[in-house]
């Protein structure tokens, strides 16, 4: 009936603007985890290549001082690379995962470059070290556009100041280095257009979902005000026919006394603002008590304590409510300066509730129960509440009851009733 969205989210430019963050926690915390988990996997591949790229040196070399120069560097890059790793499970890293990210590039790029220049007095670009790592970021953490730019960036600002510091010599043609340098601008444009494309992707997605998650909390919302929260579960669920036999439970009815001629000498605004006022208060004492408002027809409220989660002491809730509901009508008339009066009619009995209708679909009881109930608030007094014979048997003990004795009711007979004063001391 109702569309469950089990989409996940990520906003992930949030990461660059804490203000987001602040905006939505549980997006931020989504996004940290996805970027924490990513860049962990990262470092576990470039410690794996680390090891392998420092043995081929290793191997290669033939002379013992560039072996030694070659480990040198590897462990020194290695040893960069798992403080990263650390770093993303410690609070450091879930707060300031973009500086992890930066580290992570450049002891692969810059680290490389200073180690290799100062051991070997090799200032040659390594542009293979740098392309397999901007390659392998835009791969494995699709994310932070601007970051991916950052490092590249930083990578190219400290060769050329290496370059300038060691003044070395040009040890190939023009030509070779222009070729570099076009590979290089290309491979770290491609990277960069391609987490932009993905980023700008997500945030869409994102959008969307957070649209369709507002349309749908927005539906749960408006189910909840129409049906029980059990009720709207079983629908969902199963759409089919739903009713329920209920053995006991205790029905109220109210009615606003002389609402009706009111209408006729009231504007509509200020009627339906009236009402409104007026049922609101008796929709906070409903959930108060634990009662389950059924409807409102009219100026006439009906509510039912005991379904759809069965309880022993509905006849007790249902008397609360209707002593709080006769409380807070003085208290809406001395605030108001109105003298309105309410009935209400209390039976206690079996009923079978169930979902009807279509479209305009509600939850509703049948039996001879609710026909009790109603005919006690339509024969009761203005400003009492009247209950049948056996709501009075379950309130006798714990509240003052006055007997009204035989009264005739419509359809049912004559009837022993029973009016409610107030609860015993």
């Amino acid at each position: 009936m109702i569309t469950q969205i089990n989409t996940a989210r990520t906003q992930l430019e949030a990461l660059l603007n804490p203000e987001l963050w602040e905006q939505n926690e549980s997006y931020q915390d989504q996004t940290k985890r996805f970027l924490i988990k990513r860049l962990q996997l990262q470092s576990k591949i470039m410690l794996i290549a680390g090891v392998t790229l420092t043995a081929f040196f290793i191997w290669v070399n033939q002379e013992t001082v560039h072996k030694i120069y070659a480990f040198k560097v590897g462990f020194l890059v290695e040893s960069f690379i798992l403080a990263c790793w650390y770093s993303c499970r410690t609070s450091i890293g879930s707060r300031y995962p973009h500086l992890i990210f930066l580290c992570l590039s450049w002891c692969s790029t810059c680290v490389i470059q200073i180690d290799t220049a100062l051991l070997f007095n090799y200032v040659e670009p390594l542009t293979n070290i740098w392309n397999l790592t901007f390659l392998t970021q835009a791969t494995i953490v699709p994310v932070l556009w601007r970051m991916h730019l950052i490092s590249q960036l930083g990578t190219i600002v400290c060769y050329v100041g290496l370059y300038i510091f060691f003044d070395p010599q040009l040890g190939y043609p023009l030509a070779h280095y222009v070729e570099k340098g076009l590979y290089l601008f290309w491979t770290g444009l491609v990277c960069v257009l391609s987490v932009y494309l993905y980023e700008k992707l997500r945030k869409k997605e994102f959008q969307a979902t957070q649209e369709l998650e507002i349309a749908k909390q927005q539906s749960e919302k408006l189910l909840l005000n129409i049906l029980p929260e059990v009720i709207a579960e079983k629908l969902k669920q199963h759409p089919s026919t739903i009713a329920d036999s209920f053995q006991a439970v205790t029905v109220l009815f109210a009615d606003i006394v002389g609402f009706t001629e009111l209408s006729t000498r009231t504007s509509p605004p200020q009627l339906v603002e009236l009402l409104n006022q007026i049922f609101c208060l008796f929709d906070e004492l409903a959930e108060r008590h634990g009662v389950e408002k059924i409807k409102t027809i009219g100026d006439a409220y009906m509510a039912v304590a005991g379904l759809p989660n069965q309880r022993g002491d509905h006849a007790i809730s249902i008397a609360n409510m209707a002593l709080d509901m006769q409380k807070a009508l003085a208290e809406f008339n001395q605030k108001n300066n109105l003298s309105f009066r309410i009935r209400i009619g209390v039976s206690t009995g079996p009923v079978v509730a169930g979902v009807i209708g279509l479209k305009k679909f509600a939850y509703d009881l049948w039996g001879d129960t609710v026909n009790t109930a109603s005919r006690m608030e339509s024969h009761g007094i203005a400003g009492n509440t009247q209950v049948c014979e056996a709501s009075y048997q379950l309130l006798k003990d714990s509240y003052i009851l006055e007997k009204r004795g035989l009264i005739k009711i419509k359809g049912k007979g004559e009837m022993v009733t029973y009016l409610l004063q107030g609860v015993k001391s």
